[in-house]
């Protein structure tokens, strides 16, 4: 009799302990909310990433001026570093670097047909692409690792829902490596000189896509 009580006493402590680690893993993806954009700014090994919300007073531009600064003067206090360079191939298989689309800002978004939050910002990805497709490059990179996503699978998806951006297709996992994207969605905001600027994690929404598009835009 015993023995069961203590048999149920630890089934109860389980399935308290697997609730509460539950209810701080949803409360932890909530305040990591892919809403807010991080900047990229060149530092320890090349690279830091830096919250425009927890920026330290000496990098806290309102704190150093007295006074609002533009986006363009914050841009030039902040040494960026610049953006990893990969090969990809387009639909028709040629091969594309990411160093091609240099000289006009670049939205660089990581995707798979299987990705769930993937296809949630797809259809801002793609009226954001219809607004300024002339002025920024889109280089949409699906993961195609030929077992779980194949080129003509991801095809037929982008075809079928109609979506009109240009995909490259990541058959050699190169600029997966190159950035580390084994996490998706994930979005790199890149300006005219190949600089990485900002970065979000996650289904972007349509308001939080322009504010990165605004970052990269040439003053």
């Amino acid at each position: 009799m015993k023995k069961n009580i203590g048999l149920i006493v630890l089934a109860v402590g389980l399935v308290v302990l697997i609730a509460g680690a539950t209810l701080l893993y949803n409360n932890l993806s909530k305040e990591e909310s892919p809403d807010k954009l991080v900047v990229q700014e060149g530092g320890h090994d090349g690279e830091s990433d830096i919250d425009n919300s927890s920026k330290s007073d000496e990098n806290n531009t309102e704190n150093i001026t007295g006074e609002e600064l533009t986006e363009a003067d914050t841009k030039e206090m902040v040494e960026y570093t610049q953006a990893p360079d990969f090969t990809v191939l387009d639909r028709e298989g040629n091969q594309v670097k990411l160093s091609d689309f240099k000289g006009k800002p670049v939205v660089l978004n990581f995707w798979a047909s299987w990705c769930g939050p993937c296809k949630m910002e797809m259809p801002d990805f793609d009226e954001v692409y219809k607004e300024y497709g002339e002025d920024i490059h889109f280089v949409m990179v699906n993961l195609t690792d030929g077992m779980r996503e194949t080129k003509e699978g991801a095809e037929s998806f982008i075809d079928g829902e109609g979506y009109t951006f240009p995909i490259y297709f990541d058959t050699e996992s190169e600029a997966a490596m190159a950035y580390g994207a084994y996490s998706i969605p994930v979005t790199y905001f890149i300006d005219a000189e190949g600089n990485l600027v900002a970065q979000g994690m996650g289904a972007l929404d349509r308001a939080t896509l322009q504010q990165g598009i605004d970052m990269i835009f040439a003053e």
